[in-house]
């Protein structure tokens, strides 16, 4: 590819622990004659973000503190070149993850790709149990995917044009409408593992399950937006989507278990759940060969209802947002 072809779009909200880290990874890019230029959307931070960020060869956008999706936007609006790569703002790209994407967009028909991730918290068994079932699940995806995540993405900018970029209704699964609008478009998506930024993963479990409560929520949006998805995509499949729905039945028939008998009614519901975990958690043990990885058991068990609550409030949501419209038309 073109050298210099590429802007670089990191979007940010008070992120003063992790921006600095980051730049620090992709500045030297700029020297390289890699990127033609580095755009940080400043999405509303209060803290020292913006101190951070101008110590760097970076320019600045203000964004208005609607969200990820919409300073993606102001980002790549803004750029100037052929090529755009998203990475965010708690993330530290290793050496070559721009270069291995690139390779992908020599073929016309790829309209972006797509990396992995490495572990910026290794003694943390949260983070590491988090880390290793996405990298597991990295590796089974095949070269051409559905699905591209924007913590490590190059879009060409003319694909973006075309399709209207980020969906700025969505606050979380952006990356994934996107996706499923630029395949529905007529257009590949490549992925390679090869490509790595290191992520601060959560080591907080209140933190990771209130994130994935908000997964579920918006993942109900997505789903009614691309109903076709909800089989499973290049990253989850259907057991990973049917888990939710579990985990809401199992809460809604959880007073049964008052009722001596009607119990049966629960015990397949939570037997279910705790089985689906079981082939996740054997990849983790046989892949790292250690049985701390046992824990994903009960950390994927424990998610399916966070995500299920998620799930439960977006429906809700969805539920009033379309009586809101009906009685405004």
């Amino acid at each position: 590819m073109k050298a210099g072809g590429v802007t670089l779009v990191i979007p940010g909200r008070d992120c003063e622990r992790t921006i600095g880290p980051c730049l620090d990874s992709v500045a030297p890019l700029l020297g390289d004659g890699l990127l033609e230029e580095i755009i940080f959307v400043d999405d509303g931070s209060t803290d020292r973000t913006a101190e951070i960020v101008a110590r760097h060869p970076v320019r600045v956008i203000k964004g208005r503190g609607s969200g990820p999706g919409t300073a993606r936007n102001l980002g790549w609006r803004a750029a100037r070149t052929p090529l755009i790569w998203f990475v965010d703002a708690d993330c530290v790209a290793e050496d070559g993850a721009l270069e291995v994407l690139l390779g992908h967009l020599e073929d016309p028909a790829v309209a972006g790709a797509g990396g992995s991730y490495g572990n910026m918290h290794p003694d943390s068994l949260l983070a590491c149990l988090i880390h290793e079932e996405i990298v597991a699940r990295h590796d089974r995806m095949p070269e051409r995917v559905d699905f591209l995540a924007t913590f490590n993405v190059v879009y060409r900018r003319s694909v973006l044009e075309q399709v209207g970029g980020f969906d700025e209704r969505f606050l979380k699964a952006q990356d994934a409408e996107l996706s499923f609008r630029a395949r529905k478009a007529g257009y590949s998506l490549g992925f390679d593992p090869r490509s790595r930024v290191r992520h601060h993963h959560p080591v907080s479990l209140a933190s990771y399950l209130a994130t994935q409560k908000r997964q579920g929520y918006w993942r109900v949006w997505l789903y009614l937006e691309h109903p076709e998805a909800i089989k499973g995509d290049s990253y989850s499949g259907l057991v990973d989507h049917v888990q939710p729905p579990l985990a809401v039945l199992s809460l809604a028939l959880s007073p049964a278990l008052l009722l001596g008998p009607a119990a049966l009614l629960e015990l397949p519901l939570v037997s279910a759940l705790a089985a689906a975990q079981v082939p996740g958690t054997a990849r983790l043990i046989a892949r790292t060969s250690d049985a701390r990885y046992a824990w994903f058991a009960p950390l994927g068990f424990v998610r399916a209802y966070a995500r299920g609550v998620g799930l439960l409030q977006g429906a809700a949501g969805c539920a009033l947002a379309r009586l809101a419209g009906e009685r405004r038309g």
